[in-house]
C-alpha cells in the first residue's frame, strides 16, 4: 500500500482531532444537559455535578442552557413573582475583622474614624423604602456596633414600619442569647454568609459564621445567604465546597453575587467578573439548592443576572460594605431596581416577602 503524502497524513490527522474535540464537545453538552435535567426534576445534584456546571464557559451554549433551567426553577420556586429588599446602613469606621473584599476593613484604611448614623434618618429611610415597595427591609451594622444599640434600632424602626414587612439583621456573628434577642426586637429574619476565603483573607473562623446560622433558626430566625464575594481567582472547588453549605443551611434564598474592588485592597490586583461571567455561576447555584429554596439572589441589580434567574435584588441606603463613602451612592432605589427584574420579564411581588414569610 502507498505510502500517503505527509499533507495528506496531516490532514487526516486534523480531521480525526476535530472528530475527536466535537466528540468530546457532544459528551460534554450531554453531560450538562443530564445534570440540569435532573436538577429541573427535582433531584439533588452531588458536588461532582455541581463543578461540571460552575466550570462551563460563560458563553458556550451549555451556559445558555444552564441560566435557561435556573430561571425556570426560580419561577416555580416562587410561583413567578420576584422580590426588591432594602437595607439601611447603620455605621462606617474602621473594622477589626479584616475582610480584605470590604471597604470598612481596617487593613484597607478607607474609613479612620467611625460614624454612626441618627435614628431619626435611620427610621426616615426605612419608611421610604416601605412606601416605596420594598418586600423587606434590612439593618445592616459593622461588627463594631453596640449590640445593644443594634437591638434598639430594630425595635424603633419595627414599631414605626406600617406595615408587615419583614426586619431582616445583617450583623456580625451572636451567641445563643442574642439570637433570641433578635427575635424579640422585630427581627425576622438574619443574612448570615460563610464568604468565599472565609478564615483566610477574614479574621473571622468559618465554624463560627455556621454556628450563628445554626442559633439563628434555633430562635426562629429565618436566613438568607449567599455565594460571595466571588472573583477570578476563586477555584471551582471552593465556588461547590460554599454553595454546598448554603444548601445545607436550608435558607430562605440563597445566590451568588460579585465581588466589587476596594480601591488598594489585596484583592484588587485579581480584578473582577462581569455580570455576563456571573451568570451562569448564580444560574449553577440556583440548580444546586433545589425548589425548595424559595430566592436566588444576586448583587448588584443587574438585567443579565435577572435574566438567568435571579428572583431577588437589592436597594440600599447608608454605609455600604462596597463603597468607599460614608453614605452610599451606588444608587439603587426600590423603584428603579423593580425596573431592572420587570426588563427581564419579572412580575415583581407587591405586600411583604414570601422569602421571610410563615409560607417560606
Amino acid at each position: 500500500m502507498p505510502a500517503r503524502p505527509a499533507a495528506v497524513q496531516a490532514a487526516a490527522g486534523l480531521s480525526c482531532k476535530s472528530q475527536i474535540k466535537e466528540l468530546e464537545e457532544e459528551m460534554m453538552n450531554k453531560t450538562i444537559r443530564e445534570i440540569v435535567d435532573k436538577a429541573l426534576g427535582g433531584g439533588e445534584i452531588g458536588a461532582a455535578e455541581l463543578r461540571a456546571l460552575f466550570a462551563v464557559d460563560y458563553l458556550s451554549e451549555e451556559s445558555y442552557l444552564i441560566q435557561y433551567a435556573s430561571r425556570k426553577m426560580s419561577d416555580g420556586a416562587c410561583k413567578g413573582k420576584a422580590e426588591v429588599h432594602a437595607q439601611v446602613g447603620l455605621n462606617s469606621g474602621s473594622c477589626p475583622r479584616d475582610c480584605q473584599f470590604c471597604s470598612f476593613a481596617a487593613m484597607n484604611k478607607i474609613f479612620t474614624s467611625s460614624k454612626v448614623r441618627p435614628l431619626e434618618e435611620i427610621i426616615e429611610s426605612c419608611l421610604n423604602f416601605e412606601a416605596g415597595g420594598a418586600n423587606a427591609i434590612y439593618l445592616m451594622a459593622t461588627a463594631t456596633y453596640k449590640f445593644a444599640d443594634f437591638l434598639k434600632v430594630g425595635r424603633e424602626v419595627k414599631q414605626a414600619l406600617k406595615t408587615a414587612v419583614p426586619l431582616i439583621a445583617n450583623v456580625g456573628d451572636f451567641d445563643e442569647d442574642e439570637a433570641r434577642a433578635l427575635k424579640k426586637s422585630g427581627f425576622d429574619g438574619i443574612y448570615h454568609a460563610v464568604r468565599l476565603g472565609e478564615g483566610v483573607i477574614t479574621k473571622i473562623d468559618p465554624r463560627k459564621r455556621l454556628q450563628t446560622i445554626d442559633l439563628a433558626a434555633k430562635a426562629g430566625l429565618k436566613v438568607g445567604t449567599c455565594l460571595e464575594p466571588v472573583g477570578p481567582e476563586h477555584t471551582l472547588e471552593e465556588l461547590v465546597e460554599k454553595t454546598l453549605i448554603t444548601r445545607d443551611m436550608k435558607p430562605a434564598y440563597s445566590g451568588a453575587g460579585r465581588r466589587v474592588n476596594i480601591p488598594g485592597s489585596p484583592l484588587a490586583a485579581h480584578g473582577s467578573l462581569s455580570y455576563a461571567q456571573m451568570a451562569p455561576i448564580l444560574a449553577a447555584v440556583r440548580l444546586a439548592v433545589g425548589y425548595d429554596v424559595v430566592g436566588n439572589c444576586t448583587h448588584e441589580p443587574n438585567k443579565i443576572g435577572a435574566m438567568a434567574g435571579a428572583s431577588l435584588l437589592w436597594a440600599e441606603v447608608g454605609s455600604n460594605p462596597r463603597d468607599t463613602s460614608e453614605s452610599t451612592v451606588r444608587g439603587w432605589t426600590v423603584k428603579n431596581t423593580q425596573e431592572v427584574l420587570t426588563e427581564a420579564g419579572w412580575e415583581v411581588l407587591e405586600g411583604p416577602s414570601v422569602m421571610f414569610g410563615a409560607s417560606a
